[in-house]
């Protein structure tokens, strides 16, 4: 029943981030906005202000993590986003784009806030055995929240009204809040800490540095000390960079190359975001007790395979859907492992830091991953096969990082 609130706290949170994003960027179009804003300043307006509070206040959240009790810290923060959520209908009410990127900006801190709180609380429900079933089944709901914000906010969006969209966001943040209440998990990390506090890996770091750059360098210098956190953290960002290129590659691919509707790419996209779900849950439930390093080596094979095809055979429609699909799958079977590494590290108080330093690579590379793709599409004329090349060579050279730390 504790996995159950966890998980289910998770998805609540996430799917009312995602669905507030796609209700602005699908609903303000028809909005009166300022002159210089069109639509695609607005999306990267709302992509931005969800990221921006993980690249500044990371460093912080962790700090948080480490000197306070999660719970509280989780159950503050879920407090705090019902007033966000009544501002966001506020933003919708009167047709306002700066209340609503005001709500999404206050929205995406609350997250980054609580997100270390709220993944250290992983360890604490059933110590070290449970870290890879809980971190594959957390990553799953993360992901469903996504699919289901999105494709909800696309559904209400075709029949719009105000006071519906605020009362979703209202009835979500209640129930978030419920479930931070309702849980019932005892902080083992928090009450043990004296032995840890002691150790000399811990005595040799210090992580309390709010400077986003300066933490980031202390915090892979820490990382260091532990064979293969490094690696791990790495890993498990990097489905976020490649799950990026995926997302954005789909979408171009299947409309330019493809000449598919906007509704069968939107269902080639839902594909991936359901394989990576499904390959997160199969991942949790089958690397318990088997060498993670096999899974990551494993997984990163799956999906230069599925790459290779597409570039190969040139599939379309459905084939390439389920190419799409068994790809992000290769992806979260090869993610879970990484963070049940970083989960299972000895590093007691620490653990929020680290899954600080964890978020902040990871918008980092989500960030990468835009460039990356801006970059390969002005220099080839939009050639979806150029940016399919270039994940396969990111897998590839992971993939041989990662068998060579084996060896």
């Amino acid at each position: 029943m504790k996995w159950f609130k966890l998980f289910l706290l998770n998805f609540v949170g996430v799917l009312n981030d995602n669905f507030m994003k796609h209700c602005i960027i699908f609903v303000s179009v028809g909005w009166v906005m300022p002159e210089w804003m069109t639509q695609s300043q607005l999306i990267s307006a709302v992509s931005a202000a969800l990221v921006l509070p993980y690249l500044l206040l990371s460093p912080y959240s962790g700090k948080i993590a480490e000197r306070f009790q999660k719970l509280n810290i989780v159950r503050m923060m879920k407090l705090l986003e019902l007033p966000i959520v009544v501002l966001a209908g506020v933003g919708f009410w009167i047709e306002s784009v700066w209340i609503v990127l005001l709500a999404v900006l206050l929205m995406g801190t609350q997250s980054c806030l609580y997100s270390p709180a709220k993944y250290g609380l992983i360890r604490d429900v059933e110590g070290e055995k449970g870290v890879a079933f809980g971190s594959g089944m957390f990553e799953m709901m993360a992901f469903l929240g996504i699919l289901i914000g999105t494709v909800l906010a696309a559904y209400l969006s075709d029949h719009y009204a105000w006071w519906i969209v605020t009362v979703i966001m209202i009835v979500l943040a209640i129930i978030g809040f419920i479930l931070s209440k309702v849980l019932d998990i005892v902080e083992t990390q928090y009450f043990a800490s004296s032995q840890e506090q002691n150790s000399e890996a811990q005595n040799q770091a210090s992580l309390h540095v709010l400077n986003p750059i300066r933490f980031l360098i202390d915090s892979y210098k820490f990382a260091s000390q532990y064979k293969g956190l490094n690696r791990a953290i790495y890993g498990a960002s990097l489905l976020w960079l490649l799950g990026g290129l995926l997302q954005m590659n789909v979408v171009l691919h299947c409309t330019r190359t493809l000449g598919m509707s906007n509704t069968a790419s939107s269902i080639i996209l839902s594909m991936a975001a359901v394989g990576i779900a499904i390959g997160c849950s199969v991942a949790g439930k089958l690397i318990e007790n088997r060498n993670k390093q096999n899974f990551i080596i494993g997984g990163l094979i799956g999906v230069a395979l599925a790459l290779i095809i597409v570039l190969i055979f040139k599939p379309e429609r459905w084939a390439l859907g389920v190419l799409i699909f068994l790809t992000a799958f290769s992806g979260g079977m090869f993610q879970v492992p990484c963070l049940a590494i970083v989960q299972s590290a000895n590093i007691g108080r620490k653990l929020g830091s680290v899954l600080a330093y964890l978020n902040l690579l990871t918008f980092i590379f989500v960030l990468i991953g835009t460039v990356i793709f801006s970059i390969i599409t002005v220099l080839t004329d939009q050639n979806s096969y150029a940016v399919f090349i270039v994940m396969l060579i990111i897998t590839i050279l992971s993939a041989g990082m990662f068998a060579f730390e084996k060896r």
